[in-house]
């Protein structure tokens, strides 16, 4: 279920975004401390902004995408080439990707 392959297991209920409008699924696991993203969706440009967020987010710990500001996201102009629902998505996308962070980090704690 990376940007690369599709892993059905991880289409689950619990993985879906909530405020997207096309499908997206984001599975977090935490490797070595880090927390690692797989994600996929059932349309194709949502599945590449998605691929970009986690290629850029995963492997790193809570504390850091806690702390990230995404703000390579108004750098490459990705926002302003969105539709109104597509930038409401990728603020859910970043949203539950901090979700996940903090979760994480308060397991942790």
């Amino acid at each position: 279920m990376s940007s690369n392959h599709s892993n059905e297991k991880y289409k689950t209920e619990k993985n879906i975004i909530d405020g997207c409008q096309s499908r997206v699924w984001l599975q977090c696991d935490i490797v070595d401390g880090q927390l690692v993203f797989t994600a996929d969706s059932d349309a194709l440009i949502t599945k590449g902004i998605i691929a970009l967020l986690i290629r850029v987010i995963s492997n790193h710990t809570p504390q850091e995408i806690i702390d990230a500001e995404f703000y390579f996201i108004d750098r490459i102009g990705l926002r302003q080439h969105l539709s109104p629902t597509r930038s409401n998505g990728l603020l859910s996308m970043v949203k539950q990707i901090k979700a996940y962070a903090l979760a994480y980090s308060i397991k942790k704690g």
